[in-house]
C-alpha cells in the first residue's frame, strides 16, 4: 500500500474514534504510523492532528465543559511535557516503542475487563494524573490513559467526560507542539505528511459528528479498546523486533 494511501486511512481511523468516544486517536495513529514512519516525524505529525482534531471536538462540546474539574489536571500536565519531549530526543526508539505498547495495552485490558475503579477525591490525584499525562503526551502523543482513567474515577457525566477530556487534551497538545517546535522537530516532511493527512481528518470528523448519536457509545468503546488491544501488542513486537 503506498504510504499516502495508508497515511490517509490510518489518520481517517484515528479521527473517528476520538470524534466518536472522546480520545483515542493518538494511541491508534501512535501505534500504527511509528513503524513505517518512525518516532521522530510520527510524534510531530500526530500532535499536529490531534490539536485540529481537539479544537473541533472541544468546540461541539463546549457548553458541557466544567473548567473547574480539569484545572489541577492541566497543572500537571503543563509542568510535565517538557520532560516527555527531551526524552523523545535521549532514550532510544526501541524502548520508547515498547513502553507506549505496554501503556496502550495496560489500558486496552482495564476498560476490556470493565473494572471501575474506586472514586477519587483527593487534589493530588489530579496532579499525578494530570503529570503523567504530560510525560506520555510528551513523549508519544498519548497522554489520554491517565486522565480518562482519573475521569472514570471522578464519575463525570458523559457529556462532561468528554468536553474535559478535550480541554485538557488541547492543553497538552499545543504545548508538546510548541515543544516540537522549538526542538526543530516541525520539518518540511512532517508538514508535507500533515497537509497530506488533512483531507482524512475532515472527512472522519463530519462522520463522527453525524454518526455519534446512533451508535451506542459502549459498543463503540469496546471496538476501540479490542483494537488498542491488538495494535499495543503489534507496537511491543515490533520493539522486540529492532
Amino acid at each position: 500500500m503506498p504510504e499516502s494511501v495508508f497515511l490517509l486511512a490510518v489518520v481517517f481511523a484515528a479521527v473517528l474514534v476520538q470524534s466518536l468516544a472522546g480520545f483515542g486517536s493518538a494511541m491508534v495513529a501512535m501505534a500504527l504510523l511509528v513503524g513505517p514512519l518512525g518516532l521522530p516525524i510520527a510524534a510531530p505529525l500526530v500532535a499536529l492532528v490531534a490539536v485540529t482534531l481537539e479544537i473541533a471536538v472541544l468546540a461541539r462540546h463546549r457548553q458541557a465543559l466544567n473548567l473547574g474539574a480539569v484545572w489541577r489536571l492541566m497543572a500537571g500536565t503543563l509542568a510535565a511535557v517538557p520532560a516527555g519531549v527531551l526524552a523523545l530526543r535521549f532514550v532510544p526508539e526501541a524502548a520508547l516503542m515498547a513502553l507506549l505498547g505496554a501503556v496502550i495495552l495496560v489500558y486496552a485490558v482495564y476498560g476490556l475487563l470493565g473494572r471501575r475503579l474506586p472514586e477519587l477525591r483527593r487534589p493530588a490525584w489530579a496532579y499525578l494524573a494530570g503529570a503523567l499525562a504530560g510525560l506520555l503526551g510528551g513523549a508519544y502523543n498519548v497522554g489520554g490513559p491517565p486522565v480518562i482513567l482519573y475521569g472514570d474515577c471522578q464519575r463525570w457525566p458523559p457529556a462532561e467526560f468528554k468536553s474535559n477530556l478535550q480541554s485538557l487534551f488541547l492543553v497538552n497538545d499545543v504545548l508538546v507542539l510548541a515543544l516540537h517546535a522549538l526542538a526543530g522537530n516541525l520539518t518540511p516532511v512532517v508538514w508535507g505528511r500533515f497537509w497530506t493527512a488533512l483531507p482524512a481528518l475532515g472527512l472522519a470528523l463530519a462522520a463522527g459528528f453525524a454518526l455519534e448519536r446512533r451508535i451506542p457509545p459502549a459498543a463503540f468503546r469496546r471496538l476501540a479498546l479490542a483494537l488498542l488491544l491488538v495494535l499495543g501488542a503489534r507496537l511491543v513486537w515490533s520493539a522486540w523486533a529492532l
